[in-house]
């Protein structure tokens, strides 16, 4: 009979071939010597080759001893899971162990697979566990698939031949070393640990495979909160995978080895407890695993779980493990707590899930929030005593988490509810849940209320710098709250200040007032509060706020006062300073409005809002001069109208920038230079060139607008220039346009600037109307659409030019607050 077949289902390595030669001690093939020629002396000659030919046999006689091993442990693994298929078949055919192993021999010929194979299918059919459910899976899953890797039935054999190994370990060591071999390196996977959890919910690696030794004894032990690839899978109970733990940058055993290897975590458990977590290696990045792999990890994960579970603990000596504290003990401790407490055991169905705790032990302190007795609760169902566990507060969902990871939960305010016939009541409490073994202890404290107000009131009392105190006018005695020591400046172990000796620490200044006060309390018994400055022993002055109101007794007579002071310093120097700033404020609108007073009466002394008529033959002359609307933005608007020396009449309007007592003083320094200017009979080009050196010269940064114009009455012609302004409009018969845009800059920009002049020859009825942007500057208008719009009211036909200069102001309402101007020429 051949010997048994290793996953993959290649023959087992067994003893050399008959006839070969053995050497009598070792059983190696004894050397030939070399063309018949042998030493007399046994001696072999000398030859360069010798020591590496003797290496190469000792290291062939290694790897062939060490396939022995193996095809050793193969055979006795496999002779197992045999003896325990025939143990099957004995209990289902009542027969002896000779008869079953013939009918197991004759099944397997009729079958055509091996006794190894037919053996697994036997186990699986009579077990129905997980390990038969992951070999189904991959069952159907080859079926669809004819290139499948292996064949479906070594998947069994592979996993019962793992299982047989793992159950006849002695250590986890040897059940790792037999995952690997049996079940993982079939699926590509080079290495394998097996780690235990801690009730602190510490790491031990309690078996490994395919990792040096060094290794190992690196990742020995994982204190709590360090984040690992098994700490991953143990605090969220389930599967982990990473397709590269390098990628992922998560730690863990052989990372330096296999750097770009995956990995899969998965929580070794049962009934709702994880006693630890398997992680597999592999050499490689990690594809996604089909469905059937995955079922056979989660399989292998909970067989290490049972083993975790049967195999003993380490010595005292050795790694941190869970503790095994009963319930009997947890009871007995949870009786000297003088919070409730309550010993929960876990509660598993038929198929050994988790599904609820039952409640072993209530402690002498327990008080149920329906009133219940300790008796009606002890030995129940947790979710049956308390269904809204499993509500919102999510307490049984922490409860089964700490059981299933072993990791403490601790939290306060937390939100607890009860049904108290039929009707949710609900409370905020502490709670602390931990794992003692196989137990757990719950425990809360519910939140006092009347201890949070208490503190609420001495937090707001602090925020408010207010102290309560309370005084016995009949026995003497005061009791102050711990805030008026501090306020007074005096020392926890003083004697408190009674309110007849209050005036001693105020300010002398302050007597009557507490005189008055004083008596309005204890004389008439009322309540009453004054202000006061206290003088503190330390030199500290002190604004202080006292309200008292009396306690009268059974007769009517005076028995206590209460009462309490508050530190008002702050808000008396914020109004102190409040009254002194609105001072300020008053004095400086006052001034300001002085200051605008008499800037306007100078802007409307030099340029009133009507001017008289001008004795110019041929010629009307009408302007218009509107305000701002808010006295305290005086403008630098300015506009002349004047006949010269020389009959010529000067025509010009200007704007200067900005506002208030240096807009207009600049205006009125523009307006006169010009007037003084024009008097040389020099053109308006020229004009404006002396004026923007008058602007740049001899004003304080000064700049302005402005368009001048010089009309002959003989020759009824107008030459004019500008200087950054806009251009006259014309109003000829029934149309009206503005003039050329000449070139000219703002006056007082540069040191020297030159205007480009115009000559314009008017006929009888021609209108001319000089303005400043006031006129037309709108907030949300282009002023190319004010301008358009200005031409459209000028076009309108008029009885006379005042006339017509009104209906512009009126048609032309400004809102950007600023003067306007508006200077209109007719000839006759």
């Amino acid at each position: 009979m051949s010997g048994p077949r290793i996953p993959g289902d290649e023959p087992a390595a067994g003893l050399p071939e008959a006839g070969a030669a053995v050497s009598p001690a070792s059983g190696t093939a004894a050397p030939v010597p070399v063309d018949g020629a042998q030493d007399p002396t046994g001696v072999a000659p000398a030859d360069t080759t010798t020591d590496a030919d003797a290496d190469g046999r000792l290291a062939a006689t290694v790897e062939r001893l060490r396939g022995e091993v193996r095809a050793a442990q193969a055979a006795a693994e496999g002779r197992a899971l045999i003896e325990l298929a025939k143990g099957v078949i004995v209990e289902r055919l009542g027969c002896g162990p000779a008869q079953a192993a013939r009918q197991l021999a004759e099944l397997a010929e009729r079958a055509g697979l091996s006794r190894l194979e037919l053996a697994a299918d036997i186990i699986n059919q009579a077990a129905r566990d997980r390990m038969a459910e992951a070999a189904d899976e991959f069952v159907r899953t080859a079926v669809g698939e004819p290139a499948a890797p292996a064949p479906a039935a070594s998947v069994s054999v592979r996993l019962r031949t793992a299982e047989s190994a793992v159950l006849s370990a002695g250590d986890t060591q040897s059940v790792a070393e037999s995952l690997l071999r049996h079940a993982l390196e079939p699926l590509g996977a080079v290495a394998v640990a097996i780690w235990t959890t801690g009730p602190d919910t510490s790491l031990s690696l309690r078996g490994h495979a395919g990792f040096g030794l060094d290794e190992a004894a690196r990742w020995h032990y994982v204190p709590p909160g360090v984040t690992t690839a098994a700490r991953q899978a143990l605090v969220g109970r389930r599967t982990v995978r990473y397709a590269s733990l390098a990628a992922a940058g998560i730690p863990s055993i052989g990372r330096s080895r296999h750097p770009d290897g995956g990995r899969v975590v998965v929580p070794a458990g049962t009934g709702g407890r994880i006693h630890g977590v398997l992680e597999v290696c592999w050499g490689r990045p990690l594809d996604p695993l089909p469905q059937a792999v995955e079922r056979q990890l989660e399989a292998l994960a909970e067989l290490c779980a049972h083993t975790l579970e049967a195999l003993p603990e380490p010595s005292p000596g050795g790694f941190p493990v869970p503790g095994g504290a009963g319930a009997s003990e947890l009871a007995e401790l949870s009786d000297g707590l003088y919070d409730p407490a309550l010993v929960l055991t876990p509660h598993l169905d038929e198929t050994g899930q988790l599904v609820d705790f039952r409640i072993r032990h209530a402690n002498a302190h327990f008080q149920d929030p329906a009133g219940r007795p300790r008796g009606s609760v002890d030995g129940a169902l947790l979710l049956e005593a308390y269904p809204a566990t499993a509500g919102g507060s999510e307490l049984f969902d922490r409860i089964e988490r700490v059981y299933a990871t072993g990791e403490p939960f601790r939290a306060r305010r937390v939100r607890l509810t009860a049904l108290v016939d039929q009707v949710p009541l609900a409370s905020l409490a502490d709670i602390s849940i931990s794992r003692y073994g196989t137990s757990l202890l719950l425990i809360w404290r519910v939140e006092d209320e009347s201890a949070r107000l208490a503190s609420l009131l001495q937090h707001a009392q602090r925020l408010g710098r207010v102290g309560a105190f309370e005084e016995d006018v009949v026995a003497g005695d005061i009791t102050w709250h711990g805030q008026l020591y501090e306020l007074f400046g005096r020392g926890p172990t003083e004697r408190p200040v009674a309110l007849r000796e209050l005036a001693d620490h105020a300010h002398p200044d302050d007597a009557d007032i507490i005189r008055r006060f004083l008596q309005k309390v204890l004389d008439q018994r009322r309540v009453a509060s004054a202000a006061f400055r206290m003088l503190r022993h330390d030199g500290v002055t002190r604004h202080i706020r006292v309200t008292a109101e009396p306690a009268l007794g059974p007769d009517g007579g005076l028995q206590a006062v209460r009462g309490a002071y508050q530190d008002i310093s702050a808000q008396h120097w914020t109004e102190v300073a409040l009254t002194a700033t609105r001072d300020r404020l008053v004095a400086t609108e006052e001034a300001a409005e002085e200051r605008n007073r008499l800037t306007l009466q100078l802007q409307h002394a030099i340029m009133p809002p009507a001017k008289p008529p001008l004795d110019a033959p041929g010629l009307d002359v009408a302007v218009r001069y509107r305000p701002a609307e808010t006295e305290s933005l005086v403008g630098g608007d300015w506009y002349d109208a004047v006949v010269l020396p020389s009959k010529k009449v000067l025509l010009c309007v200007g704007d200067v920038a900005g506002h208030g007592v240096e807009a207009a003083t600049g205006m009125v320094v523009l307006r006169n230079a010009l007037r003084g200017l024009a008097v040389t009979g020099a053109g308006p080009g020229q004009l404006l060139s002396w004026l923007n050196s008058v602007a740049h010269h001899l004003t304080t940064q000064v700049t302005a607008t402005a368009v001048c114009g010089i009309y002959d009455p003989g020759s009824r012609t107008l030459r004019w220039a500008r200087a950054g302004h806009l251009p006259p409009v014309l109003v000829r018969g029934e149309d009206a346009d503005d003039l050329p845009l000449l070139r000219g800059m703002l006056l007082g920009a540069l040191a020297e600037a030159e205007y480009e002049e115009s000559e314009l020859r008017l006929e009888p009825g021609d209108t001319v109307l000089m303005y400043t942007d006031g006129l037309v500057e709108r907030r949300d208008t282009a002023v190319h659409d004010s301008v358009a719009q200005l031409l459209t009211v000028a076009r309108q036909p008029s009885a006379s030019l005042e006339r017509r200069l009104d209906q512009l102001l009126a048609r032309s309402k400004s809102d950007t607050d600023d003067d306007t101007c508006v200077v209109g020429v007719q000839v006759s």
